[in-house]
């Protein structure tokens, strides 16, 4: 199906005299990691099958700035969002969608102050916004009955207290959703935020993501769901270190949503 998928850009847009209802804002993420891809394409998928008009910035689409930020540089941080809102109001957004909780937060939460205001969704509440009007069916498909727990991301979760729309939607596959001990405000990171994802690790006896992960295998679940390509990276890192891979899948939101849809 990913061969048929048609991604306009605003530029095409504009040259055409239109304006999406969203901005599908893709992140580094989404754009480059391979696996973040898979997720970026079926995140497309959904939104072509619900008839929504949306738009990519393309090659316009700079680093949100998020890692700078959160490693200490707020000059290239700043350097960034500048950029990125610079092109983001010449093209009069209004409302921006994304997968990566990240950019959400960054976008949301502090491109105000330096002049970008926008309505920001993350797309797990976009998509359930989509199913409350109808415009979205979920089947259960070949989730129903599978045992299936939820990793809240920290910008997600505690960052911006965003519990319910992920579960709801896991809860429309007919799935099992089985809550791991500290989940929802009392979640654990995964061990990539604040831009620890692209540094080693600090001594210790033990990495974040193998003890987040140790808490999903804690209830036995087949799959382990997520809103997040770092996230995703983390929990799939640590499955491999548990050699489960053959019994337990990580996989974002989106991709049982489309998958399930077979679309």
């Amino acid at each position: 199906m990913t061969e048929n998928l048609v991604v306009p850009t605003m530029a095409e847009l504009l040259a055409q005299g239109k304006q999406p209802e969203v901005l599908f804002w893709v992140g580094c993420a989404g754009s480059f990691d391979e696996r973040a891809k898979r997720i970026t394409k079926a995140f497309v998928r959904i939104l072509t099958q619900a008839n929504v008009s949306f738009a990519v910035l393309g090659v316009e689409e700079s680093c949100s700035g998020d890692p700078a930020k959160r490693a200490g540089n707020e000059f290239l941080y700043q350097m960034q969002a500048l950029m990125n809102i610079e092109v983001l109001n010449a093209y009069e957004a209004k409302k921006i969608v994304t997968a990566c909780p990240h950019c959400f937060n960054t976008l949301k939460n502090e491109y105000p102050e330096l002049g970008g205001v926008y309505e920001v969704i993350h797309h797990t509440t976009f998509l359930k916004s989509l199913l409350d009007e109808g415009r979205l069916t979920i089947e259960g498909g070949q989730y129903k009955g599978k045992k299936i727990t939820f990793h809240d991301p920290c910008y997600l979760g505690r960052a911006n207290a965003i519990y319910e729309a992920p579960r709801q939607l896991i809860e429309k596959l007919d799935a099992e959703l089985v809550e791991m001990k500290r989940s929802k405000a009392n979640g654990l990171c995964c061990g990539a935020g604040g831009a620890q994802m692209f540094k080693d690790a600090e001594p210790g006896n033990k990495e974040i993501n193998i003890e987040r992960t140790e808490d999903a295998l804690a209830v036995a679940p087949e799959i382990i769901a997520t809103g997040c390509p770092f996230c995703n990276t983390m929990m799939t890192d640590g499955i491999k270190n548990k050699e489960e891979e053959g019994n337990v899948q990580v996989m974002d939101v989106a991709e049982l949503i489309a998958s399930a849809e077979d679309l």
